[in-house]
């Protein structure tokens, strides 16, 4: 198992990539954090880790909000005693061209995509100094690039790459790796209730002619989160089909 006894708190993950995310690492040995905002996607994974012999706590909490946050953390702490790992997945999208975006659409994305990464870094880096080792992924996304109608969710996006390396440039002495995955078209809810004739469109330009799966970006999760990327940090891996090749 690769990530045995490891304890791993992974933002958004009720549903989609976390969800994924959640089962992968549950599966190799991980004590997992479920935290999402509702209750009963909480609940739903929560509840087929346990039921499948593996360990998962449920945590619902809001990563705009500070102080959920440093309850979410004291909370592991007394179940678990520590935390060795920090998965940043939460986030939405309010797509609109910018000309008609409101305020509101951008203060929800930037607060939930970048602000919400940033205070969960924050709140877990204690823990982690203090052991002189951890391991932090922030989910950002192949948008970052930039979108039509996109200008939040991609500027939050990027902003995570720059929180990323500057995270990991700071913490590297302490034996942290700090690392972001951009997700490209991947097979979700979401992408399921895009039409079929604009589907096929967004698929052609993809080097790898399909769309990606969360098992395969949840695999590439566990990859920076196990001692095999133990020399790698302050990166962005694009797992996008080749979709982009920056």
């Amino acid at each position: 198992m690769r990530l045995k006894d490891k304890v791993a708190i992974i933002t958004g993950s009720g549903q989609g990539i976390g969800e994924s995310i959640a089962y992968r690492f549950a599966w190799e040995g991980s004590k997992v954090i479920i935290c999402d905002l509702k209750e009963d996607l909480v609940k739903k994974v929560e509840k087929k880790i346990n039921e499948q012999n593996g360990t998962a706590l449920g945590a619902v909490a809001d990563v705009t909000n500070a102080a959920d946050i440093k309850g979410l953390v004291e909370k592991v702490l007394h179940k678990f005693g520590t935390a060795d790992i920090l998965i940043n997945n939460a986030g939405i999208t309010r797509d609109v061209m910018s000309h008609k975006m409101n305020e509101d659409q951008w203060d929800m994305v930037i607060d939930i995509n970048l602000k919400g990464t940033f205070l969960c870094c924050q709140a877990v880096l204690p823990i982690l100094r203090d052991k002189n080792y951890g391991k932090i992924v922030n989910i950002s996304s192949a948008a970052r690039f930039g979108n039509p109608g996109q200008a939040n969710y991609a500027a939050s996006k990027e902003g995570i790459v720059g929180l990323t390396r500057s995270l990991a440039k700071e913490l590297g002495p302490k034996g942290i790796n700090v690392n972001a995955i951009a997700p490209g078209f991947i097979e979700t809810a979401m992408s399921k209730a895009v039409p079929p004739e604009i589907l096929n469109e967004k698929v052609k330009i993809i080097p790898m002619l399909r769309q990606g799966t969360v098992e395969e970006v949840a695999n590439v999760c566990l990859f920076l989160a196990s001692e095999e990327s133990s020399f790698i940090t302050g990166q962005v891996i694009h797992v996008d089909g080749g979709r982009y090749m920056p």
